[in-house]
């Protein structure tokens, strides 16, 4: 087979709804070097294919141009499964079924394609999860570009697997390939305390600052009590949910809600609301698509400063303007960001008239209030 339907595949490839620059590409050399490393085993058109944490498509749909009959995915992102459809329906294909990351693998499956995650929480779970149903002769090819790659992965994936291969750099990316899967017991979320706050955080592997509160976080928290009065209340990009938490304490009637693109992060924040006696309602969304235009009265917003794995601001001007949209007039939007980022213009225009609320050696803390 040549890599002609390959080529075609990455060419046609769109990172919508995720944030699209010149600068930012669909795929980059990892997902290449996964798929010209898995083409023997596709070339025999296995009847099952399983992809973990396809970050636009690329994985998937180029598992199926070299021969795959069938692939069945785990994203954790709301948005890269979005950007996965968009690109699967531009291309006609429909041999795609999105899983649990518990059942992603079937025994059918006898290769795993695995985008390597930062942390190493999140790929001990990945791990332990794919080899708990994995086939006995399957192989887990895992890569990523090799300034976001550790040793320690190597270890990480040894504790679920027999034998972990480290591949030759190629284009700045690197492979490791795992086969033996062991039957080692899930990972169990991690349970941390903020005295000070009050507050007991549970964290799924993977969340944003795990069972800790991030310095972003605590910023906020340490302005509570500056917060207007609000019936209706949203942690946007709520990552373990200590925000929500403290909104719901603070207005024991008020409805609370806890969104984020990652169902990681809202599973982590409906185990934190548990922890702590709260109500919260947890919503996996790409930003706030789900909630009405002028419903809210106050948002709250630790917003990230990374488009995958690229510093941009991208992903935080959107969440400005979608926090825009669903304030009321009047209505509050509290966000915390570095302090060189300089969000303040932005917030001006996307929100309405905006002031400091706080600042220390890092961070900013400002008030917008809507138009």
């Amino acid at each position: 087979m040549t890599d002609a339907p390959l080529d075609r595949v990455l060419e046609l490839l769109r990172r919508r709804p995720d944030v699209e620059t010149p600068e930012l590409r669909a795929w980059d050399a990892a997902d290449r070097y996964l798929l010209d490393t898995a083409e023997p085993w596709l070339r025999d058109r296995p009847a099952e294919v399983a992809v973990i944490e396809d970050t636009h498509g690329a994985l998937t749909l180029g598992a199926l141009a070299l021969g795959a009959q069938h692939v069945r995915v785990h994203q954790d992102s709301l948005v890269a499964r979005r950007a996965l459809d968009a690109n699967a329906g531009d291309a006609g294909v429909t041999a795609i079924s999105h899983h649990a990351l518990a059942d992603v693998v079937s025994r059918d499956a006898r290769l795993i394609l695995l985008r390597l995650p930062r942390s190493l929480d999140r790929l001990d779970a990945i791990a332990r999860e794919v080899a708990r149903s994995a086939h006995p002769d399957a192989v887990l090819l895992a890569g990523n570009m090799v300034k976001h790659m550790t040793p320690t992965q190597n270890d990480v994936l040894r504790r679920s697997w027999e034998r972990v291969d480290v591949s030759l750099a190629r284009g700045k990316a690197r492979l490791l390939t795992a086969r033996g899967p062991r039957d080692v017991a899930p990972l169990e979320p991690a349970v941390g305390e903020a005295p000070e706050h009050g507050l007991r955080i549970v964290a799924r592997a993977g969340v944003f600052g795990g069972a800790s509160l991030d310095i972003g976080t605590r910023a906020l928290l340490e302005v509570a009590e500056q917060w207007p009065a609000y019936e209706t209340a949203i942690d946007l990009a709520c990552g373990s949910g200590a925000l929500a938490v403290a909104l719901a304490r603070r207005a024991p009637t008020a409805r609370v809600i806890a969104t984020d693109v990652s169902a990681v992060a809202v599973e982590s924040a409906r185990l934190t609301a548990d922890a702590n006696g709260v109500e919260v309602d947890t919503v996996q969304d790409d930003g706030l698509s789900t909630q009405p235009t002028d419903s809210a009265d106050l948002i709250v917003l630790n917003p990230p400063f990374h488009v995958g794995a690229a510093v941009h601001t991208g992903v935080a001007l959107r969440l400005f303007a979608e926090a825009g949209r669903v304030l009321r007039p009047g209505g509050q939007l509290w966000s915390v960001w570095n302090s060189h980022l300089d969000y303040a213009p932005a917030l001006e225009r996307a929100v309405g008239p905006t002031r400091q609320a706080s600042r220390g050696p890092k961070f900013t803390v400002t008030v917008s209030r809507r138009r």
